[in-house]
Order: structure tokens, then C-alpha cells, then sequence
């Protein structure tokens, strides 16, 4: 067999040290978790940035308010983060409002901390699985110059025994162990491009959230001193 049949990629897989093998294995398979987050979530936010663009639309349209909260509570499990986070502060605000002699400022703060509470619920959810991709991001590089290191040691060691090695002898051995750092990068950098994007993305839901809840409390506040 000669050099380049030898430094095929699966024959440098087939013939890597056990050690290696794992790394390469356990690499894939995070690269394989990666993706799968990194689609789940791109859809994730993409339908809950549609959704809140169309309920600020809805919302900011004139609409009854006690119109929007039926709607919400009817579809609640198919509405999106902004629309629960406006049902929970005005089921607490109406709440409040029927209780006699409750004062406006008690009305609106406890709407606002039942938004906030909604609100850093709805928060958790969007950002699950992040950090997977940044663990994934940082860390599998690393794993994969183990992977390098110890294959390159192993191919070393295999040339003990030999008085003069050539380039024949030696290439085959740390390229199988370069193929772990290659991988490694491979898991890695769509993991950090598709981190910081998302990242990017929740970050600028996050403001529109935090604009709404202090927009609609000014009007439960006008409405509470009615």
C-alpha cells in the first residue's frame, strides 16, 4: 500500500491508536448535537421573532385590550413570548383592579412583577441549548489537539524500534493524528458562529420585551387612575 492510499481519510480513521478513535468519536457525535440545536434553534427564534412583531402590530393597532387578553388566553399554547408576557400582567392587573380600594401604583407595580416573572421564564426558554453551543465552541478544539497530541506521540513511539525513518513512515502517523484536530474544528466553528448570532438575536428580543413591558405599564397606569 503506498503513501497516498495510507493517508486516505478513512483508512487514517481505520488505523488511528484507540485513544484517538474515542476523541474522534465523541467529536462527532457532539458535532452531530451541535447541529441539531443549532436548526431547532434558528427555527425557535425565527417563529418567536414573527410572533412578537405581530402582536406589537395587533397590539399598538388600537385594539380593545380586554379583546387581545380573551385572544391570548384562548390560544395560550400557541402564542408567542410577548403575548404572555402582556396576558400575565393583565391577568395581574385586572386581578388587582377588582379588589376595592387597591391603590393604583399597588395595581401596576404587581402587573409589573407579573410580567417580569413571565418575562424571565420566556428568557430561559429562548436561551436553552446556548450553552451547549458554547462549551461546544470552545471546548472541542482543545479536545481535538488532545486527540492530535496523543496520536503524534503514538506515531512517534511506533518509530522507536526503526534506525532511520523516512517520510513515508512518519507522514501516515501524524496525519491520522491531525484528522482530530480537524474535527475539533469542524464541531467548533459552526458552534461559536451560530452562538454569537443567536446570542446577537435573543439580545434584541430581549430589548423589545423589556420596551413593552414599561410602554404598557404607562397605560395600565393611565387606566388605574381612572
Amino acid at each position: 500500500m503506498n503513501v497516498t492510499q495510507d493517508l486516505e481519510l478513512w483508512h487514517l480513521i481505520a488505523n488511528a491508536s484507540l485513544v484517538v478513535k474515542a476523541v474522534i468519536v465523541l467529536l462527532l457525535a457532539v458535532s452531530f448535537m451541535s447541529w441539531m440545536f443549532i436548526f431547532r434553534k434558528w427555527f425557535g427564534i425565527r417563529r418567536a421573532s414573527e410572533q412578537t412583531e405581530k402582536f406589537e402590530r395587533e397590539f399598538w393597532s388600537g385594539n380593545d385590550l380586554n379583546a387581545l387578553y380573551q385572544g391570548a388566553v384562548n390560544a395560550r399554547h400557541t402564542i408567542g413570548s410577548l403575548e404572555r408576557i402582556f396576558e400575565a400582567g393583565y391577568r395581574e392587573f385586572t386581578k388587582l383592579r377588582a379588589q376595592r380600594g387597591t391603590e393604583p401604583n399597588v395595581m401596576v407595580d404587581g402587573a409589573r412583577r407579573a410580567m417580569r416573572a413571565t418575562y424571565q421564564r420566556e428568557m430561559d426558554h429562548l436561551e436553552r441549548r446556548l450553552a451547549f453551543l458554547a462549551s461546544t465552541g470552545s471546548v472541542s478544539p482543545y479536545v481535538g489537539l488532545f486527540g492530535t497530541v496523543w496520536g503524534i506521540m503514538h506515531a512517534f513511539r511506533s518509530l522507536a524500534n526503526v534506525q532511520q525513518a523516512t517520510l513515508a513512515q512518519v507522514a501516515p502517523g501524524i496525519a491520522e493524528a491531525l484528522v482530530a484536530t480537524a474535527i475539533g474544528l469542524f464541531a467548533a466553528i459552526p458552534a461559536v458562529v451560530a452562538y454569537n448570532r443567536f446570542s446577537h438575536d435573543i439580545d434584541r428580543l430581549a430589548i423589545r420585551f423589556e420596551s413593552f413591558m414599561e410602554e404598557f405599564s404607562n397605560i395600565l397606569q393611565r387606566q388605574a387612575g381612572r
